[in-house]
């Protein structure tokens, strides 16, 4: 008579929760391991200075007369549109290539709480774009100077206006790649995503006009809009039919656009399905 030994049922245990600064290293390497990442940054610097290095040798305006800061110039708005598009671009693909290979499931296994996980790509994003925003905007302010310099018409950085439309345009490139992210978070799909991306922080601003009220209203509360404002030295003829945004108030566009959308996309993974 032979007797069956029972097998003892084990209960897996949980491990411990996954710490942020763990969820923070991840999405670092992530985005590091991403083929098109080094190069497609080296490439949009290289474009972005070289923009504002080009601008600046065919302004003849900026050949005579007193030192004064030209923004445009130094940012100019070909340079500073292809950054907002490949840095909304680059801050999508870090979730929409999670979603089309699948191993978005994996990490919200790995990773119950969704909402984390959304947080720590932001804060990857948000510190990756803030370093080569500021790198592509000190590098452009700097290649237009030393060409203005030869000349001279060069200012230096405590000339009136400098500081600001530095700032605005180092911080252009998270702003953008945050809406990105959070649209990616939102749609799940690359090609909805990028011509989301597009239509929203660079086709809608040219929609709208500052002659009337509620069309300038529109247009102010725009990324891109708000930039243009804070790189804009000069202020408003009184004179002007048109009504123009405030330096405050591009300020606060800076700053809602990625929190909302940020809240938005933590919002959605915490109440939907993979």
């Amino acid at each position: 008579m032979t007797t069956r030994a029972s097998v003892p049922l084990t209960t897996p245990v949980a491990g411990p929760p996954a710490r942020f600064r763990d969820l923070l290293a991840s999405e670092w390497i992530k985005i590091r391991t991403l083929r098109s990442t080094p190069w497609t940054i080296a490439l949009t610097v290289l474009f972005v200075v070289g923009s504002a290095a080009v601008a600046t040798l065919t302004n003849k305006a900026a050949r005579s007369g007193p030192a004064e800061f030209m923004p445009y110039d130094a940012y100019p708005a070909a340079g500073y549109w292809t950054l907002i598009l490949v840095a909304s671009s680059m801050g999508a693909v870090t979730v929409v290539s999670e979603y089309s290979s699948g191993l978005i499931r994996t990490t919200t296994v790995a990773v119950p709480d969704r909402g984390s996980v959304v947080l720590a790509k932001a804060a990857v994003t948000a510190a990756l774009w803030t370093t080569v925003g500021t790198a592509v905007s000190a590098g452009s302010f700097l290649v237009s100077q030393a060409v203005l310099g030869g000349r001279p018409a060069g200012v230096p950085l405590t000339h009136p206006g400098v500081l600001r439309a530095l700032v605005a345009s180092a911080l252009l490139a998270p702003v953008c790649a945050l809406v990105g992210l959070s649209l990616g978070v939102l749609l799940r799909h690359a090609a909805g995503t990028m011509v989301t991306s597009v239509f929203t922080l660079l086709m809608l601003p040219t929609m709208f006009s500052e002659s009337n009220r509620w069309s300038a209203d529109i247009k102010h509360a725009l990324v891109s809009a708000a930039w243009n404002r804070l790189v804009q030295t000069w202020e408003p003829d009184p004179g002007s039919l048109g009504y123009t945004a405030t330096v405050p108030g591009s300020w606060i566009v800076y700053a809602l656009w990625p929190l909302i959308a940020v809240a938005l996309a933590v919002l959605a993974v915490r109440h939907r399905d993979v």
